[in-house]
């Protein structure tokens, strides 16, 4: 399992970061490996919520559906994935207020590749610290987004 937790400090109050991170008219903006955001649920989020996104690394597209599994608006989000040939990814934001107003956003996300031990290591030789970057490159995104 590949693990990846990043964070940062966003100059707007968590409600801001929240109505922008977690509406999917918004994912292309910031999330630097979604290609294509598919089908969305209608209505305000909830548990069971699903989503649809065709995401790419180093040039490879592959499709995922999501299913948000809790929420508690705007502070967490927990959403599960399922890829292709059985692979699953789950992905957590967490949102805390800073004392100067703005957000701290933590992103974590968990990453099962199928073939078990077999898959992992080819997953780590082929995408290596691809999905770092990506979290971090998506976050500062975001923030010039929120911030601009």
């Amino acid at each position: 399992m590949s693990v990846v937790s990043v964070t940062i400090d966003i100059a707007c109050p968590p409600e801001r970061v929240w109505e922008v991170m977690l509406d999917s008219s918004h994912t292309l903006e910031w999330v630097t490996i979604v290609r294509h955001v598919g089908d969305v649920d209608d209505g305000p989020l909830r548990p069971g919520f699903h989503m649809e996104q065709t995401l790419a690394i180093r040039g490879i597209p592959f499709h995922v559906k999501w299913v948000l599994q809790e929420v508690r608006v705007p502070e967490f989000a927990h959403w599960e994935g399922k890829g292709p040939a059985r692979s699953k990814a789950t992905i957590q934001y967490r949102l805390k207020p800073l004392e100067n107003g703005g957000t701290c956003v933590e992103y974590r996300n968990e990453f099962k590749t199928p073939l078990g031990p077999l898959g992992a290591v080819a997953s780590k030789t082929l995408i290596g610290g691809i999905p770092e970057h990506e979290a971090n490159a998506s976050l500062q995104r975001l923030k010039a987004l929120l911030e601009q």
